[in-house]
């Protein structure tokens, strides 16, 4: 089920609020999980059953690495890592792979489509990340680990991030499952409410607008590409993938807020980065912080130890440890989104800008101010997502090449007025905290709101649901981009 589908808006949502808030503080726990376990079930009902089993597992096998010391609590520890990486790696790599080389019509006379269609639970990459991040803390001795079995399901199966995140660590919302009350509020109802559909409308009235184009664009013959339309797919994707993201982010923390939880910010505004180091501040943040803590610095730790000495080839240790930490830590990133080359390209494309940045581009961007650095990294960013969207490694490069091949031939693609006028309102919605004051507003409609606000809020949310709704009866829902991560 899909937060921009009628059954959703108009039936799931308001009963399980209605139920929700009908019920004893006690029970809404209980309630809740049983909810989000119907809701996954809906849309991978082959999986709930592997995953229910995978939590029920690695709560058992943590609550019993937390009462050893020593060899066998990091034996333990390391059997629930292989547990979840090993799921993550059959589901999401293995099977595909062995679909693949399957070939058309598969192995012992069963259709590639039909293993295709088994092999890719929903959310699993985020999900998996969840349970990770639980080991990890717990083993660090950094959370205290939950008591309670539902607890801990209710931390996992949660159905507002369940799918795409944000990827939610224990003690950000430990004490928000236990209790909550002071989180359930009117002011947080409609704020979460409004939340909610801006994330709606970021999806349906802008990224699903722009996504018809988008692939319009990558679809054609490279052949038919000229440079000017091959920057138009590749600055339109650039828009499409953040408003799509982004809105689906808005819904989950706007869905939580509404229950009474608060969940981490995982989006602000990355396209006013002016290098890529502060794009990964501030896109899918979670994530960024997930690599760096889990990663990133375990691997700077290691490595530090294995470089005793004071420079290599002129370059100090620590820039030396900073490279090699920060190239594998993004291939991996690049291999948690697919084990498709495109992926890991992109991947290894973000390392090598975020090491350029540590070696010599941080200090020219600087000097260059602010607008000159912003458009400079929202274009390094923009080239980086032609391998994120491309069918192939091969397409890719080709692509780039029409990019930079400054051909003004003529293309039979006309770009409709509606898509113009989408295109700039995403440049707009996109760039427009740059300014301080319509940043400090931003902040205080979010967090802050005034009563005046909120009823303006309100009264704007059930327009935009209203529109949402006609354009999804009229078009249909497409999935989020990031579900088939």
């Amino acid at each position: 089920m899909a937060f921009n589908s009628s059954l959703f808006l108009l039936y799931f949502l308001p009963v399980f609020l209605a139920v929700y808030f009908l019920l004893p503080g006690k029970s809404r726990n209980l309630f809740l999980l049983i909810v989000s376990v119907l809701f996954y079930s809906w849309g991978a009902p082959g999986f709930v059953a592997v995953l229910a089993l995978s939590v029920i597992l690695d709560f058992f096998l943590i609550r019993e690495m937390q009462r050893h010391e020593g060899r066998a609590r990091s034996l333990l520890f390391w059997h629930s890592i292989m547990l979840n990486l090993g799921l993550l790696l059959y589901f999401r790599y293995l099977i595909p792979l062995f679909v693949r080389w399957s070939g058309d019509h598969g192995w012992f006379g069963i259709p590639s489509a039909t293993w295709l269609e088994v092999a890719l639970p929903i959310g699993i990459s985020f999900i998996t990340f969840q349970k990770l991040a639980y080991t990890f803390d717990v083993y660090k001795k950094s959370f205290p680990g939950f008591q309670r079995f539902n607890d801990y399901a209710l931390y996992i199966f949660m159905f507002p991030q369940l799918l795409a995140g944000p990827i939610v660590r224990p003690g950000q919302i430990a004490g928000q499952i236990t209790d909550r009350s002071a989180n359930i509020t009117i002011d947080n109802k409609l704020s979460g409410f409004y939340r909610f559909m801006i994330g709606l409308a970021k999806k349906v009235l802008i990224a699903d607008l722009l996504r018809t184009t988008v692939n319009t664009i990558f679809l054609l013959d490279p052949s038919q590409l000229s440079t000017g339309i091959a920057w138009m797919g590749a600055i339109t994707y650039s828009f499409q993938i953040y408003f799509d993201f982004s809105g689906y982010s808005d819904m989950a923390i706007g869905l939580a807020l509404m229950a009474g939880f608060k969940l981490p910010e995982n989006f602000n505004s990355p396209y006013l980065s002016r290098s890529m180091t502060e794009f990964w501040r501030r896109w899918h943040i979670t994530l960024s912080f997930w690599l760096r803590d889990y990663i990133f610095l375990p691997l700077a730790y290691s490595t530090s130890r294995k470089l005793p000495k004071e420079h290599y080839g002129g370059i100090r240790a620590d820039k030396v440890i900073y490279f090699i930490a920060t190239i594998i830590t993004f291939f991996i990133c690049g291999f948690w989104h697919g084990a498709e080359l495109t992926f890991l390209a992109w991947g290894l494309y973000q390392g090598l800008f975020l090491v350029a940045d540590r070696l010599f581009l941080l200090r020219y961007l600087k000097k260059m101010g602010k607008v000159p650095s912003t458009i400079i990294t929202f274009f390094v960013i923009t080239i980086g997502w032609v391998f994120f969207r491309a069918g192939s490694l091969h397409l890719a490069f080709i692509y780039l090449s029409k990019m930079f091949s400054f051909s003004g031939r003529i293309n039979d693609i006309w770009l409709h007025p509606k898509f113009w006028t989408v295109l700039i309102f995403a440049v707009i919605f996109s760039f427009w905290s740059g300014v301080k004051k319509i940043e400090q507003w931003v902040e205080r409609v979010y967090h802050s709101p005034s009563n005046a606000i909120l009823i303006v809020m309100t009264l704007l949310s059930i327009l935009l649901l209203i529109i949402c709704e006609a354009n999804i009866t009229a078009a249909g829902f497409s999935p989020f981009i990031y579900f088939r991560f």
